[in-house]
């Protein structure tokens, strides 16, 4: 195949930007209401902060932009809150805790959203600034927000492996089959990456790809596939496993993917965010880390797909049931030629140190704004807690 050369992407106009902003507030509003009792304070996850955490730093890191990097002014309730809500100055077992009531984070969330969305929109500073051109800024906050809310998603799931499990179970929700048929892919250059306003840093640069002749799964691997492998015994140390994750089974003993369990008749079922369900045999299997994928992948002759592999199929319209699960893939993040950290260092350089690995395509908890082809989500081999699961791919 011959390298594409993709026109300059489009870049949202800034009233959509500044509708998807105001979403993400309501939503935040929403989250943070709706939770029950005490458990917006709770942390149920080592990786996890409380709710209403989350819901604070989100407009914390608004007046961040707005008020002190953009207007050099502090925010106009002037409380100093670096220390709660900046990530690097408060770990995660000590925010619940530091929280003020509910009802006062919501005054001030809601004051807050409404006085940022008029500073976006009417202020001739803010306006003017550099990291206003094409509505950057904006978008970013947007996207910002909407993986704040996937996590929010994760707190709820872990909320609810917490309680009891129910007596009974719900039918499980319709999804989009996984499995699927075998795409061969002929090889060649492909351009990877993007140009568009709201690109994250580690997205920037369009550049070529050698792509070697390979096949790829259409759809991902599903519940039914993942429940062979456990009763095939692949849940048992084996050849499939490589070293570091062979020492991480044997250390968990982690038997199945997150949320799975066994009623008292041998029926499987899935606690998911929603609640818990009876396991959807078609459903694209959740809750695997990086080292299980990986290990499911070997077991069957294949391996897990680069992630310009992923791009390229997904960018020719040759994937099906993306945005079901993150789907890890085979390398770790790096950066692409040419990266430059942007609008701050933290996001993307710290962690190209070859011990992430790339995710590709959303989830069905994540938002729209973060399911596009070229965004690159990251995580540890360990991590199970990030809705993904797998896509298979085969050398040629």
């Amino acid at each position: 195949m011959n390298a594409a050369h993709p026109q300059p992407s489009a870049s949202p106009h800034p009233s959509d930007l500044l509708d998807c902003l105001a979403t993400q507030h309501d939503r935040l509003n929403t989250a943070l209401e709706s939770t029950p009792g005490n458990e917006w304070r709770n942390q149920y996850h080592p990786d996890l902060s409380p709710i209403g955490w989350h819901y604070a730093h989100c407009h914390f890191i608004e007046a961040v932009w707005l008020h002190e990097r953009i207007l050099g002014e502090p925010p106009p309730d002037r409380r100093d809150w670096h220390d709660l809500y900046f990530p690097e100055q408060s770990p995660k077992w000590r925010r619940g805790g530091r929280l003020p009531t509910r009802a006062s984070l919501l005054e001030w969330g809601q004051a807050s959203q409404q006085h940022h969305l008029d500073l976006l929109h009417n202020h001739p500073a803010v306006r003017r600034h550099p990291l206003l051109e094409r509505d950057y800024l904006t978008g970013f906050l947007a996207q910002h927000h909407a993986m704040h809310l996937e996590s929010l998603e994760q707190v709820r799931w872990f909320a609810r492996l917490h309680r009891p499990a129910p007596p009974r179970t719900q039918e499980p929700k319709p999804a989009l089959a996984a499995g699927g048929d075998w795409i061969e892919c002929p090889g060649g250059e492909h351009v990877s990456g993007s140009d568009a306003a709201t690109a994250f840093d580690n997205e920037r640069g369009l550049h070529p790809v050698r792509l070697a002749p390979h096949t790829i799964r259409s759809h991902p691997v599903s519940n039914a596939e993942i429940a062979a492998f456990i009763e095939a015994g692949g849940y048992r140390p084996g050849p499939h496993w490589d070293p570091p994750g062979r020492t991480w089974l044997e250390q968990t003993g982690i038997a199945a993917p997150l949320g799975w369990w066994k009623l008292p008749d041998g029926t499987r079922v899935q606690t998911l965010p929603h609640g818990t369900q009876a396991l959807d045999p078609h459903a694209p299997a959740v809750g695997l880390s990086w080292f299980e994928a990986s290990a499911y992948a070997r077991w069957v002759g294949a391996r897990l797909p680069h992630e310009h592999e992923w791009e390229h199929a997904a960018q020719a319209g040759r994937l099906r049931a993306t945005g079901q699960v993150w789907e890890w893939c085979g390398n770790t993040f790096q950066p692409y030629p040419g990266f430059q950290p942007f609008p701050y260092k933290e996001y993307s350089l710290p962690w190209f140190d070859g011990e992430h690995y790339v995710l590709r395509g959303g989830s069905a908890w994540s938002d729209p704004l973060l399911t596009r082809s070229t965004m690159r989500n990251f995580f540890t081999p360990e991590k199970r807690h990030v809705f993904a699961g797998l896509r298979l791919a085969r050398n040629l």
